[in-house]
């Protein structure tokens, strides 16, 4: 693993000052916007295969990259089936290194999150766990829009609920995180860093970030699911 990676540059050392407007906004606007074909497709094909392993408890491993992050949780919690998700069929199609036994219990699949959390809401089926590990940063002050805690799309993450754990080597991303979810939730959440070297890295670029002396950072809480918003939210 080359520790070459450079930290994230941004115009913007602190959190947004426009974050809780914005947050405000999308709660307060509905969201609606046809499901594709492909989407939904991936949507059902995934859910099935979970159904299809059993009564377990399920983990969303959203933009899951390669899908070695998946694979490491299915082993990690073997009693749950895990569902890895990422729009990228390049990055799907990449071989990943595996020296275990590959589990059983997960699939990774190609689709949009905005349509696919979307349609786990609509279908009330609720996550147990839910990983966002290292989602692209939009590190310029004009990208807040693009980030998971500024679209339009986050309060369905809330409605969601389970435990949400987002992950990032950049120490503002986190605490915009944070700070949306207190918003959204009312339960206080806090960024904190941790040692990859103490826990085997979930994905490529947490090595890869480690390696280069990158400080981690994340925030984790546990969320009620919320279905009350469904009808704003996921109507296609």
């Amino acid at each position: 693993m080359n520790a070459n990676s450079r930290p994230v540059h941004s115009n913007q050392s602190s959190v947004h000052d426009q974050l809780h407007a914005l947050v405000a906004k999308h709660a307060a606007m509905a969201f609606r916007k046809p499901f594709s074909k492909v989407n939904l497709e991936a949507f059902t094909t995934s859910i099935a295969a979970w159904k299809a392993y059993g009564d377990a408890p399920l983990i969303l491993d959203a933009g899951c990259g390669v899908g070695l992050s998946t694979r490491k949780l299915a082993q990690a919690f073997a009693e749950s089936f895990v569902i890895g998700v990422d729009q990228s069929a390049d990055r799907l199609s990449r071989d990943v290194r595996w020296t275990a036994d590959l589990p059983e219990n997960f699939i990774t699949v190609r689709a949009d999150l905005v349509d696919y959390w979307r349609l786990m809401l609509s279908e009330r089926i609720y996550p147990q766990q839910h990983y966002l590990l290292y989602p692209n940063p939009w590190p310029k002050k004009s990208h807040l829009g693009r980030r998971w805690h500024g679209h339009a799309i986050f309060p369905v993450l809330v409605a969601l609920g389970g435990r949400i754990e987002c992950r990032s080597n950049w120490k503002t991303y986190i605490d915009e995180f944070a700070s949306s979810l207190h918003q959204f939730s009312g339960i206080a959440v806090h960024s904190e860093t941790f040692d990859s070297a103490a826990e085997e890295a979930l994905t490529p670029f947490e090595a890869k970030y480690a390696s280069s002396g990158h400080t981690l950072w994340r925030c984790s809480t546990e969320l009620l699911p919320r279905p009350s918003i469904t009808k704003t939210f996921v109507n296609s």
